[in-house]
């Protein structure tokens, strides 16, 4: 006898009150299922039913058994939907969100499309903070982590920002020695979407405070920062995501060092789910993968 086919008959027989009406559920006569059970009995050394004419009722080790077998069929089912995902080919639809810097995750996006052309996205590029259960999304890649039991989080990896200018706006205004050398610059500033505010650019030397500027261009999307850098329209406290190519070339400059400095971490997070889909899994490997290679470790 299979002990498992004995464990499915002794769940249902507990379940339905009654031999018949698990024998019809599991499509076999009721002496089948009553030797199974039997078989299940005899294998423990113990009577998990109480069996007479008119009634059967679980004994005390039929009870505390009963729930260890209720975790052994959810297990076992875990395990076969496991399997047969894992031998489907990674298809339908991702919805996801990600920070409005387009610029840096099109081309990650693009070649996740060249790789696994049969999976649709549904993409939402938006700084606001969205609620990824109740928005229905699938994923979401984020600054920083949030807090929300619901959600697995994936560390990808820690970046840095910085202040950066480009060398024609230096030379025509001046490199900006100590931190308050930035009141007498345009410091190209963004305004979080969700609260109104702007960021802030933390002081390391003046660690009691935060900068404010008089001179500030104000804008509320990371590319339009880096454009307006690069035409050299004045500062940028920028992510080295974007930023640093620029700064390897030579069109950006990075000002005052680490004086005005921060360290984010980059998240991937996606609705707790024990048996998530092969498409779901693909894109977490494939932009963990990816996105770790871009971001600074420090």
């Amino acid at each position: 006898m299979n002990l498992l086919d004995g464990i499915e008959a002794f769940v249902h027989v507990a379940d339905l009150g009654s031999f018949a009406s698990a024998a019809r559920h599991l499509d076999l006569s009721p002496s089948a299922v009553s030797k199974l059970v039997g078989r299940t009995e005899d294998t423990l050394g113990t009577r998990l039913l109480n069996r007479n004419t008119r009634s059967i009722s679980l004994t005390l080790e039929g009870r505390l058994f009963l729930e260890r077998s209720r975790v052994i069929l959810r297990e076992l089912n875990a395990a076969k939907l496991d399997i047969s995902l894992v031998a489907e080919a990674p298809t339908g639809q991702l919805k996801i969100s990600m920070p409005n810097i387009t610029s840096f995750f099109l081309p990650i996006i693009g070649r996740f499309q060249d790789a696994y052309p049969a999976i649709d996205l549904e993409l939402d590029f938006s700084d606001r903070v969205v609620d990824v259960i109740d928005e229905g999304f699938d994923v979401v890649v984020r600054v920083g982590q949030l807090a929300d039991s619901r959600l697995t989080s994936r560390l990808i990896g820690n970046f840095q920002m910085h202040l950066v200018a480009s060398p024609r706006y230096l030379a025509r205004f001046g490199v900006p020695g100590t931190v308050e050398d930035l009141a007498n610059h345009q410091c190209i500033q963004y305004r979080y979407p969700t609260t109104g505010r702007l960021e802030t650019w933390p002081s390391l030397d003046t660690p009691e405070r935060n900068l404010s500027f008089a001179k500030q261009l104000v804008c509320n999307n990371a590319d339009a920062r880096l454009g307006l850098a690069l035409q050299d329209r004045g500062i940028a406290f920028m992510p080295s995501l974007l930023a640093d190519q620029y700064v390897d070339s030579g069109d950006l400059v990075v000002v005052l060092g680490q004086a005005v400095s921060t360290t984010y971490g980059l998240h991937l997070l996606w609705p707790t789910n024990k048996h998530a889909t092969p498409r779901l899994r693909e894109f977490i490997g494939y932009f963990h993968q990816h996105l770790s290679k871009a971001a600074r470790y420090v």
